[in-house]
C-alpha cells in the first residue's frame, strides 16, 4: 500500500454532493457514494475530519437575498449542515467506517458538542469526525469553518471537493477553454480577478497560518484517493509554490 501524502487531512464537501438526481434535499445513494469516496483514505490510515456545506438544503446568503435576516438565514443554513452530517454519518457507518457527528450548535439529542480535543481523540482512535453548523456563529462560511477548524485540529492539508477538477482561470462550465492552474499562490489566490478557491478569509486564514489548500473533484477518476497517495490532482494553493497551469 502507498505511503499516504497527508497524515490528518481536513475535507471540505459542499452540500450539493449530497442531492444525487434530486433538485433539493438529500439522496440516499448520494449520501453512500461520497462515504465511499471516504472510505478509500479511511482504509490507508488517513485521518479524516469533514466540514459539510448545506446548499443542498438551505443557503444563509441566498436567504438573506431573499429578505429573511441575515442572522436568522445563517442559522438556518447551519442547521441544513446538520441534517447533512447527520445523513453522512448514516452512511458511514452503513459501510463500516466509525463516525462521529459533532455540531457546534448545541444539539445532544443528534450530536455530540464540537469539542477539539475530543475531535482529535476521535480521529486518533480511527473514527471520522464530521463537522457540522460551521462556527456556531452566524456572517462566517462553511469554507471559513473549515478553515478555521483545520488549523484547529492541526491537520496537514485542507481538500475542499467541488464540482470541477480544481481552480480555473475562468468558469470551466461555462467557458471550455478555461486553463487549469496546477499550482497556486496563496497571493495571487487572493488577489486575482474571475477566479475562486473559497471565500477570501478563508484564504487569508489559511495563507497567515501556512495551512496549504488542495482542490479537487470529488467524484472524478479517484481524485481524492490519488491526491492522498501524491499525484498531483487538482490545484494545489500554498505560500511554497509559484502560480503554474497545469500542462
Amino acid at each position: 500500500m502507498t505511503k499516504p501524502r497527508f497524515r490528518r487531512i481536513m475535507l471540505k464537501v459542499g452540500g450539493e454532493a449530497m442531492i444525487g438526481n434530486r433538485t433539493y434535499g438529500i439522496d440516499h445513494e448520494a449520501a453512500l457514494k461520497v462515504a465511499n469516496k471516504i472510505k478509500k483514505i479511511y482504509v490507508k490510515h488517513v485521518q479524516v475530519a469533514i466540514v459539510i456545506g448545506g446548499g443542498n438544503i438551505f443557503r444563509g446568503v441566498a436567504g438573506s437575498k431573499k429578505g429573511i435576516d441575515r442572522t436568522a438565514a445563517d442559522y438556518m443554513g447551519m442547521l441544513a449542515t446538520v441534517m447533512n452530517g447527520l445523513a453522512l454519518q448514516d452512511a458511514l457507518e452503513k459501510i463500516e467506517v466509525p463516525a462521529r457527528l459533532q455540531s457546534a450548535l448545541q444539539m445532544p439529542a443528534v450530536a455530540e458538542n464540537y469539542i477539539r480535543r475530543r475531535a482529535i481523540r476521535h480521529m486518533e482512535k480511527g473514527r471520522v469526525v464530521i463537522l457540522a453548523a460551521g462556527t456556531g456563529v452566524p456572517y462566517v462560511t462553511t469554507d471559513t469553518g473549515a478553515a478555521l477548524h483545520a488549523l484547529e485540529l492541526h491537520c496537514d492539508v485542507l481538500m475542499k471537493a467541488t464540482k470541477v477538477a480544481g481552480v480555473y482561470n475562468q468558469d470551466p462550465l461555462k467557458n471550455p477553454q478555461a486553463k487549469r492552474f496546477k499550482t497556486l499562490n496563496f497571493k495571487d489566490a487572493i488577489e486575482m480577478t474571475g477566479i475562486t478557491v473559497m471565500d477570501t478569509a478563508a484564504l487569508a486564514m489559511s495563507q497567515e497560518n501556512s495551512m496549504p489548500i488542495m482542490v479537487l473533484k470529488l467524484f472524478e477518476q479517484n481524485q481524492l484517493e490519488r491526491a492522498i497517495d501524491g499525484e498531483e490532482i487538482g490545484t494545489y494553493v500554498s505560500n511554497n509554490v509559484k502560480t503554474e497551469f497545469a500542462e
